[in-house]
């Protein structure tokens, strides 16, 4: 039996007066993690109460897929160039697998 898919949260703290930046350059950033083996898909929210916050979640095969295949790879240092500098502070990303639904 394989096991489930994992769900990589992130909340995603934008500089204040960056937004419209940030998801342009996302529109970009999200082409190269969508070809990345042990992707499954992504969803990108922006907060409402906080709008310079974004909450990104990705489901992965598995956590290797993400934290060895995604982040080892050549293509993630153009994600990083086009992402990383507009984080303060820089998001902590965990990992979680479903345990209810409904």
């Amino acid at each position: 039996m394989t096991a489930a898919p994992v769900l990589e949260h992130a909340i995603l703290p934008v500089v204040p007066g960056r937004e419209a930046e940030f998801e342009s350059a996302f529109a970009e950033a999200k082409t190269i993690i969508q070809a990345m083996p042990g992707f499954i898909d992504l969803t990108l929210s922006r907060s409402v109460e906080t709008p310079n916050e974004y909450l990104l979640l990705v489901h992965w095969d598995s956590v290797e897929a993400h934290e060895e295949g995604f982040r080892g790879s050549a293509e993630y240092g153009r994600w990083r160039e086009l992402l990383h500098g507009f984080y303060d502070p820089f998001p902590v990303v965990e990992h979680f697998r479903s345990v209810h639904r409904a």
